[in-house]
């Protein structure tokens, strides 16, 4: 990743904590283990409104800027660290889909380029 990651990390209508901003450090360096082409990231950590039957309700939204498509990914629940671990579960997911995808396109352009 090019850019530092806790200058990242955006706060909306909750309070800055240092473990929270920590723990989403630590999950986005993680995250260049499954892509080394992650050029920038962004984190919005986020309490939009108080909602009527659900409680409190936060969001935790993952922005990724790679070469090719950008990756946006968010989550919600109820506790702002659960809705952080469920949008990096999610990223780490898609970028592992995504890394599955390539190696395979990798694989049958060099067949092609055999058979020929």
């Amino acid at each position: 990743m090019k850019s530092a990651p806790d200058d990242n990390i955006v706060f909306r209508d909750i309070d800055k904590s240092a473990a929270l901003a920590n723990t989403v450090s630590k999950k986005l360096h993680k995250l260049e283990r499954y892509s080394g082409d992650i050029i920038r990231s962004r984190v919005v950590l986020e309490a939009p409104h108080q909602h009527k039957t659900k409680g409190k309700q936060f969001k935790a939204s993952v922005e990724l800027a790679l070469s090719g498509n950008p990756v946006t990914i968010s989550s919600e629940s109820e506790s702002i660290h659960r809705a952080v671990n469920g949008a990096f579960q999610s990223a780490e997911r898609c970028l592992k889909e995504r890394s599955e995808r390539r190696k395979t396109k990798r694989h049958q352009a060099l067949e092609t380029a055999e058979e020929e």
